[in-house]
C-alpha cells in the first residue's frame, strides 16, 4: 500500500466527521429550515467541488470578456485571504490584503467591469445591484458550496486528470462536500484537458461524470499568452528552448503548467508554496537564492497572474536585485465545437430568464 493511500486511510475518521458536518448543513437547506434566497436579475455561479486547481478564474473571465460585449456584467467574489471584512468596491489600485487576489486580478484586467467582495453573497448582490443599477447579470466566484443563495444557473468545474469522481473528502482528499453534491450543477465543465482529446476519452470522461438529463458537459483547456515583464508590463518575451526557467508558483495544482513549460524552455526548476500563500521577505530571499544557482547565462524567473497579483507589494525587491520575473497569462479554450454549444447554452438561460 503506497505512502499516500495509508495516510488517507488514517485520515478517514476525520473525513466522515467532516462529511457528517457539511451533509448535515446540506439537508437543513435541502428541506427548508435554512433558506436560500433567489434573485431577480440572471445569477450565474462558477464554483467546484474540491479546494482548488480547476481553473475558476479563466473561466470566470471567459464569461467576463464575452458576456461583457452583450450585457452590464459584475462579478461577487469572497475574496479569498483578504485582511478585511464585509462588502467591499474593488479597484484596481488596491492590495491582495483588502481585496484578495483573484478580485484583484479582475478589476485589473477587466477595469470597466464593477467587482465586489462580500462574504455574503445573499446581502452581496443586494448591496451590489444597488451601488450598479444598470446591472444584467451577475457571476458568482467560488460559489458551488454557498447554498444561502441559489443561482440561476450553477456550473461546476472538475479537472480532467483529478475529477471529483475519483477524490476523498477533506482531509483525506481535496472534497470540500461529498460527491453527490454534483446534482446541484447544471453545466459541468470538464477542464485542464489534453490538447488532443479524442471521442473515445470525452465519452469515457461522460460516462464517469453519471449526468443527469437535464446537465450540460462541455471540455476546455488553457491556452498560454506570451509572457510579460512583472516590473515593465509593456515588455513582452517569448520562451525557446534556450532559456532556463524558475517557476514560482503558489497555486493549487501546477501540474498542468509544468507540462506546458516543460515544452516550452530547456529546463524548469520549481519553488512552489500552498495556494493563496502571501510572499514574505525569506520566500524572496529563497527565490533569489535559487535562482543565483542556475547557471544559465539565458535565465528566467516566471510566475502566475494570480501569484504576481501577491508579489505586487515587493516590487522594490525584484528592483533592486534585478530579478528578470515574468507573467505567464493564460486563457481558456474550449474542445473541438463546444464554444458554441456554450454559448448557445448560456443565451438561452438568459434570454428565458423570467423573474
Amino acid at each position: 500500500m503506497s505512502e499516500d493511500i495509508v495516510i488517507r486511510v488514517l485520515l478517514l475518521p476525520f473525513a466522515l466527521l467532516y462529511g457528517i458536518g457539511v451533509g448535515f448543513r446540506n439537508f437543513l437547506y435541502r428541506t427548508g429550515v435554512l433558506r436560500s434566497v433567489r434573485f431577480d436579475l440572471p445569477v450565474i455561479s462558477v464554483g467546484n467541488m474540491t479546494v482548488g486547481g480547476t481553473g475558476k478564474s479563466p473561466h470566470i473571465e471567459y464569461l467576463m470578456r464575452w458576456l461583457d460585449q452583450y450585457l452590464e456584467v459584475a462579478v461577487l467574489s469572497r475574496g479569498y485571504g483578504r485582511k478585511t471584512e464585509g462588502f467591499r468596491d474593488v479597484y484596481p489600485t488596491d492590495t491582495v490584503d483588502l481585496v484578495g487576489d483573484e478580485p484583484l486580478q479582475f478589476k485589473r484586467k477587466f477595469p470597466e467591469i464593477p467587482i465586489v467582495v462580500s462574504e455574503s453573497r445573499a446581502l452581496g448582490i443586494p448591496e451590489l445591484v444597488k451601488r450598479n443599477p444598470n446591472t444584467q447579470c451577475v457571476l458568482l466566484d467560488d460559489a458551488f458550496q454557498h447554498l444561502a443563495v441559489t443561482p440561476g444557473l450553477n456550473i461546476l468545474l472538475t479537472e480532467y486528470s483529478r475529477p471529483f469522481t475519483r477524490d476523498w473528502l477533506l482531509p483525506a482528499g481535496r472534497l470540500r462536500e461529498w460527491r453527490y453534491g454534483y446534482k446541484r450543477a447544471d453545466v459541468i465543465v470538464v477542464t485542464k484537458c489534453p490538447f488532443e482529446l479524442d471521442g473515445r476519452q470525452r465519452q469515457k470522461m461522460v460516462d464517469e461524470l453519471d449526468l443527469y438529463p437535464r446537465q450540460k458537459v462541455f471540455f476546455t483547456r488553457y491556452k498560454y499568452s506570451t509572457l510579460y515583464d512583472f516590473l515593465r508590463p509593456d515588455l513582452y518575451r517569448a520562451l525557446d528552448l534556450n532559456t532556463d526557467v524558475l517557476l514560482v508558483s503558489a497555486i493549487a495544482n501546477s501540474d498542468y503548467l509544468l507540462n506546458y513549460l516543460g515544452q516550452e524552455a530547456r529546463m524548469i526548476e520549481t519553488l512552489e508554496f500552498e495556494d493563496h500563500h502571501y510572499f514574505e521577505e525569506k520566500d524572496l530571499t529563497e527565490l533569489k537564492r535559487r535562482f543565483d544557482l542556475i547557471s544559465s547565462t539565458n535565465k528566467i524567473i516566471v510566475t502566475t497572474e494570480k501569484d504576481s497579483m501577491r508579489m505586487g507589494i515587493h516590487k522594490d525587491f525584484f528592483w533592486a536585485n534585478k530579478l528578470p520575473l515574468y507573467i505567464l497569462p493564460v486563457e481558456v479554450a474550449f474542445m473541438d465545437q463546444d464554444e458554441l454549444a456554450f454559448q448557445q447554452y448560456i443565451k438561452h438561460f438568459l434570454l428565458d430568464f423570467k423573474v
